[in-house]
């Protein structure tokens, strides 16, 4: 290789790196010098860390006022009357009791026709379809030919209040009523027989009747 081609080849080199040196200098004085924005705008993202605060006149004037006046506390007092003016106060429970939709499922209940005889003719849908098998039904053929129970207990241990007794029943005989307060301090309290379901029934008539009426529409 001649002495001309070598010093081309070594300027064109030098020239080359020379070049590519300015340029990244280049940009490295031009992204220094572009001012970054936070939060960053970006489309679909959210911005969750600490903002810095504002710092403009009007800003600083207005977290000195509320810092020395206290225009928070005032602020929240007046949406606290606003609540208290427009809308109701709070139940005081229990000696106040909230609306129950119709369809609300609370204490069980066997229910009689207005004859007083009781509406169970003991086909067991309710039993089958109960998905927790609580309900137990025995029953026998009466002498006039009709079939009642002579035994229903439900263990409302293991109910799980899902309905289905009740949507199952053709002659509306078993319901869940509108009673929730049925606590009780034993575990046997809380294993219902025949007798007490129809109690319960008794007890409750004329909100149950008056639930189905308002339901059924819908059934």
């Amino acid at each position: 290789m001649s002495l001309v081609k070598i010093f081309s080849v070594s300027s064109r080199v030098r020239a080359g790196g020379a070049s590519s040196l300015v340029s990244r200098h280049v940009q490295y004085s031009t992204e220094a010098k572009t001012e970054k924005v936070y939060p960053p705008k970006e489309p679909g993202y959210m911005y969750v860390n600490a903002v810095d605060p504002n710092m403009t006149m009007k800003a600083l004037s207005d977290r000195a006022a509320q810092t020395m006046f206290w225009t928070e506390l005032a602020r929240g007092f007046a949406v606290t009357l606003a609540h208290i003016f427009k809308e109701p106060a709070t139940i005081n429970y229990p000696f106040e009791k909230g609306p129950l939709s119709p369809r609300f499922r609370g204490e069980h209940a066997l229910r009689r026709y207005p004859s007083g005889e009781e509406r169970c003719i003991a086909c067991k849908l309710c039993e089958a379809i109960c998905p927790a098998q609580a309900i137990t039904i025995e029953a026998e053929e009466r002498q006039d030919g009709s079939r009642r129970t002579t035994r229903y207990d439900i263990d409302m241990t293991k109910c799980i209040y899902c309905g289905f007794c009740q949507e199952a029943c053709p002659v509306d005989a078993i319901v869940e009523g509108p009673n929730f307060e049925f606590s009780t301090e034993t575990h046997e309290e809380l294993l219902y027989n025949k007798e007490k379901l129809l109690s319960n029934g008794d007890k409750w008539e004329s909100e149950i009747a008056s639930n189905i009426r308002a339901d059924h529409l819908y059934r």
